[in-house]
């Protein structure tokens, strides 16, 4: 599992039900403009916000309609282990080709041996899944090197896959990446700084503005390994831009939410808290994109 993997939204119609129906739509849009996968259930499809019944039909629906060649991993974390790990049978029970997993975060773990424990569990409810643990401690406020987790995990869990590191700690990131020469997947989750992941190998990142902007993070991408690193700083400032852009129009997660329907793919409302972008302020965020030189660079139905 590599490449662009955008972290995608929970469709829901106008009154926050669930639009299960657009999931075909919508994976065809992202592997049309060169995304590789999508993980769900995840902090951008706001699981937090969702029942364990609306998590699970999210998964069904994107394991029955995902486009050829194209994978899915299923956010299954939650502050009951309980839950997480019948969110992992689940998977387990569909045609889901990874699980993930964030460390619970209102009793938040001190020890990362309980950790360690944590995941252990809940992997052992998907045996033939692969199993990544999902790194975000500004969130979860799990803040432990991913390097020892590997060297803790890795004979615990035999299904572990690797990590989706969605931390700006690029040292953490790259001895983590260097782990047993490179034997786990390290899934770079921090978009806005995609082309610092470059120069440390980086082959998969995991983002919610992969939903709106591979065609840019693949410009960046091949700036980079033709040796142009001024254009793919350049192409890279542009990714920047958009999330300021949503972030200033009431939150980045519901703004960017609502954005996907100027993109052709209307995701829905947002719930609580999360901010559903009016007509006006949609056109009005598309103008300053393209002000920026921005919507030239964003993914195309």
């Amino acid at each position: 599992m590599n490449g662009l993997i955008a972290a995608t939204y929970a469709p829901m119609h106008e009154d926050t039900s669930l639009n299960l129906d657009i999931i075909p739509e919508y994976g065809k849009f992202l592997k049309t403009n060169g995304v590789k996968g999508a993980f769900i259930n995840g902090s951008t499809g706001d699981f937090t916000s969702l029942t364990v019944g609306e998590r699970k039909e999210i998964a069904n629906a994107w394991g029955e309609n995902k486009p050829e060649g194209f994978f899915v991993i299923n956010h299954v974390g939650d502050t009951s282990l309980e839950v997480a790990k019948d969110l992992a049978r689940h998977s387990a029970e569909n045609k889901i080709d990874g699980i993930a997993v964030l460390a619970p975060y209102y009793f938040r773990l001190s020890d990362i041996h309980k950790l360690v424990a944590y995941c252990k569990e809940i992997a052992a409810c998907a045996p033939n899944l692969p199993f990544y643990y999902y790194h975000i401690p500004v969130l979860t406020g799990a803040n432990f090197s991913m390097a020892e987790f590997l060297e803790l995990a890795t004979p615990q869990i035999p299904n572990l896959a690797g990590i989706k590191f969605t931390n700006n700690n690029l040292i953490d990131y790259k001895y983590a990446k260097d782990f047993n020469n490179g034997s786990a997947s390290i899934l770079f989750g921090f978009d806005e700084i995609f082309l610092a992941s470059l120069p440390f190998g980086a082959d998969g990142w995991v983002g919610s503005t992969y939903n709106h902007l591979a065609p840019l993070y693949l410009a960046i991408l091949e700036a980079f390994n033709n040796g142009d690193h001024a254009l793919a700083a350049t192409l890279q400032a542009k990714s920047m831009k958009f999330v300021d852009v949503l972030n200033a129009k009431g939150g980045f997660n519901g703004a960017a939410k609502s954005f996907m329907k100027v993109l052709g793919v209307d995701c829905g409302p947002s719930r609580f808290p999360h901010v559903t972008l009016s007509e006006a302020q949609l056109k009005e965020a598309k103008l300053e994109l393209e002000t920026l030189g921005i919507m030239s660079h964003t993914a195309k139905v």
